[in-house]
């Protein structure tokens, strides 16, 4: 038995989706001008959750000065 055999069985789907969502989420983090590493980070966590969180939160504000 190779000794990455269950790294490759069926769960590999979801972690690719689950990257490709927490990107997206970034960048949607980042247009509303939000730490885009810090809601990847949180994106591998919440999953969708945190996509339906960034698109209800309003745009932060821009500094003064």
């Amino acid at each position: 038995m190779e000794p990455f055999t269950a790294f490759t069985s069926t769960p590999a789907p979801w972690f690719v989706g689950l990257g490709t969502l927490a990107l997206i989420n970034a960048g949607l983090a980042q247009g509303k001008n939000r730490s885009g590493a810090l809601w990847f980070l949180l994106s591998l966590i919440l999953g969708p959750i945190a996509t339906l969180i960034i698109v209800v939160m309003p745009r932060a504000r821009g500094k003064f000065f």
